[in-house]
């Protein structure tokens, strides 16, 4: 960030503890973004890995032990395991979980796609599926992507995506090209530190953001900073950055909540991960809030009510 954007950046974040003092909180938060998972079952699990922080059993009650006490109740769960079996853990656990209020879930594109879909798609918690982002650059998979991604927009699901930002041009033509597909950009689209932004990613959220039916997930903030475990700045002007980017790109319309806890302990406590946004958008009025903290995920996942 040269001087000038510094300065600029600073003296319009001024008036921002009056103006969030003044917001009233939000009548809903949806965290899209958590992980769930435990070790200790027979079999184990394949992320994370054993010697890992994040190596531990964990559960809602976990989540709802430090998201509770910010008035985050309920979440969109999203699976990072590869085994198409753990898609069914989850939803097990949703049937007893009133919190989860729908479930993203991991299954490649390739030829048991469309049998998988069509079987967890019958359970009304699962809202969609991630891929990765390599998935999109891979020439050999192009045939399969594309044809997951209609499929997806038949069963009115949505696709999360995940990974660095050189996927990020291959999403903004999916997305163009499958325009009744919702499509959930993770984490930033990888944005990295927001004080070493690269002019490629600028570029190519900018590109992503044209196409409607693109939303960004604002989730593994803190994670994109250099710093050591949990280290991170609790400060929301050294986020600007990327904050202001985004907005300026997505505007209030497609910015959607997330934590990515547990993960995102690497680099802050949910404290400072939801301080940080909260700050952000309560600046903006009370209307950005509503829609960043659940409206907008609403439009995305179309989750559903828990009784």
């Amino acid at each position: 960030m040269n001087r000038r954007r510094f300065l600029q950046t600073t003296a319009a974040f001024a008036c921002l503890p009056e103006m969030t003092q003044a917001a009233p909180p939000v009548t809903r938060i949806i965290d899209t973004h958590t992980h769930f998972y435990d070790p200790s079952r027979p079999g184990g699990v394949p992320w994370p890995t054993k010697g890992s922080p994040l190596y531990r059993t964990v559960l809602p009650a976990d989540w709802l032990a430090v998201a509770a006490p910010h008035g985050v109740k309920e979440t969109v769960v999203v699976e990072a395991s590869p085994l198409v079996e753990d898609n069914q853990w989850i939803l097990d656990l949703a049937a007893k979980e009133k919190s989860i209020v729908g479930f993203v879930g991991h299954l490649d594109p390739g030829d048991a796609f469309a049998s998988n879909l069509k079987r967890f798609a019958a359970n009304p918690v699962f809202r969609g599926v991630r891929w990765s982002g390599t998935s999109l650059q891979d020439t050999a998979k192009q045939d399969a992507v594309l044809s997951g991604a209609k499929a997806l927009a038949n069963h009115g699901l949505e696709l999360d995506l995940n990974g660095g930002p050189s996927y990020l041009p291959h999403a903004a033509k999916l997305a163009a090209g499958v325009p009744d597909l919702r499509i959930v950009i993770n984490h930033l689209g990888a944005s990295g530190d927001p004080r070493s932004l690269r002019p490629e990613w600028k570029e190519s959220i900018r590109a992503a953001a044209k196409q409607p039916n693109a939303f960004m997930k604002v989730s593994a903030l803190v994670e994109q900073v250099k710093c050591d475990y949990g280290k991170a700045p609790t400060d929301t002007t050294y986020y600007l950055p990327v904050l202001d980017h985004l907005w300026e790109c997505f505007g209030p319309e497609r910015l959607i909540y997330g934590s990515d806890w547990p993960v995102s302990d690497k680099g802050a406590s949910y404290d400072v991960v939801f301080k940080v946004v909260d700050e952000f958008f309560r600046s903006k009025g009370s209307e950005a809030c509503e829609k960043y903290f659940w409206k907008n995920s609403l439009a995305a996942y179309r989750w559903i009510e828990r009784k």
